[in-house]
């Protein structure tokens, strides 16, 4: 079975190294002088966008932060947002939010940075990836899918935010590769975001949209997509428990993604515990709670520096995979 798993490491050690590592007392040592900036690497609409204002209007509403807007800077697979935020060094007011797209660009060779060219504050949750068609498609079922791509793999188009070879890209790839299409000659366009991915599929100028929850739940509510599977590794629970696996549907693969928090390089030890307090505030407000599983997100803080444990681990795991897919810059 193909499994790229990136859940289930929180302890009750590295919750307590976070409440730890951010007491209250760091709140009164550093306050930011100027409105924080969240950046997100897709455009408004996008799950990246969708967390950030989550986190914006909770912060806010509870006075965690008086007051943070979020910066949109798409394009390039996360490129743009990338740069813009290496060339905040020492500037405490720049957050990003980070998904594993920033990893696999530099993996395929396209992009530059890491989270180890930042300064690394947190860690959000996991969440796994939705594979979702128009609800008049006449593809019903996620072996409907497989059955047409196996017979030709370039008959479908697939929509993906925001780059080839990144999470959401692998999120579908991965679960056809096991159940035996050539995923080497599906069509794969990259959009700014999974909502524009998931509009192109609803106007028909794509198949195939693969997404997180938070994208899709908008139109899956007003009843205009259809879930064909999910890459978890056992069903969902509540409304979506009628939605199949892939494992179920004869692709025995298994992915699931994350999003994180990473400052600008070179800020201080009290800037890094202000930003670790406001996100522990933040996991513990019952909006907070409500929003990870209204999207059918894993709830998993860690703090910075676990964080970035983490994702050093998460940067080997997705190397592999994008090199069992071919897509690894050394695989080319």
């Amino acid at each position: 079975m193909i499994r790229i798993s990136v859940c289930g490491i929180l302890a009750g050690g590295a919750m307590a190294a976070l409440m730890a590592g951010a007491a209250p007392e760091a709140l009164a040592q550093w306050k930011p002088d100027r409105i924080p900036e969240l950046i997100v690497s897709v455009a408004p609409g996008g799950n990246q966008d969708i967390t950030a204002r989550t986190i914006q209007t909770i912060w806010q509403d509870k006075k965690i932060v008086s007051a943070v807007n979020v910066i949109n800077k798409p394009g390039g697979g996360g490129a743009i947002a990338y740069t813009f935020l290496s060339q905040k060094a020492n500037d405490p007011s720049q957050l990003l939010i980070l998904a594993p797209t920033m990893f696999t660009s530099k993996i395929m060779g396209v992009g530059q940075f890491t989270h180890r060219d930042f300064t690394p504050l947190g860690m959000l949750f996991n969440e796994y990836i939705f594979t979702v068609v128009k609800a008049d498609s006449p593809l019903k079922t996620g072996g409907d899918l497989i059955k047409k791509l196996k017979e030709s793999p370039d008959s479908l188009s697939f929509g993906v935010a925001t780059a080839i070879g990144n999470h959401i890209h692998m999120g579908i790839a991965l679960p056809m590769k096991a159940a035996g299409v050539d995923i080497r000659k599906m069509k794969v366009v990259a959009f700014k975001s999974s909502g524009q991915s998931i509009t192109s599929a609803l106007g028909g100028h794509i198949d195939v949209a693969a997404a997180t929850f938070a994208a899709v739940l908008p139109q899956l509510t007003a009843g205009r997509v259809r879930i064909l599977g999910v890459s978890a590794p056992k069903r969902m629970t509540g409304a979506l428990a009628e939605i199949p696996t892939w494992k179920e549907q004869g692709a025995n693969a298994v992915f699931d993604s994350w999003r994180g928090v990473v400052g600008a390089k070179g800020i201080s030890e009290a800037q890094i515990k202000y930003w670790e307090s406001a996100f522990l505030a933040l996991s513990k407000t019952e909006e907070w709670k409500a929003d990870i599983e209204k999207t059918f997100r894993v709830n998993n803080f860690l703090n910075g520096r676990d964080a970035g444990a983490y994702w050093d681990a998460q940067y080997k795991e997705l190397e592999e995979g994008l090199t069992e897919l071919g897509l690894a810059k050394r695989a080319n």
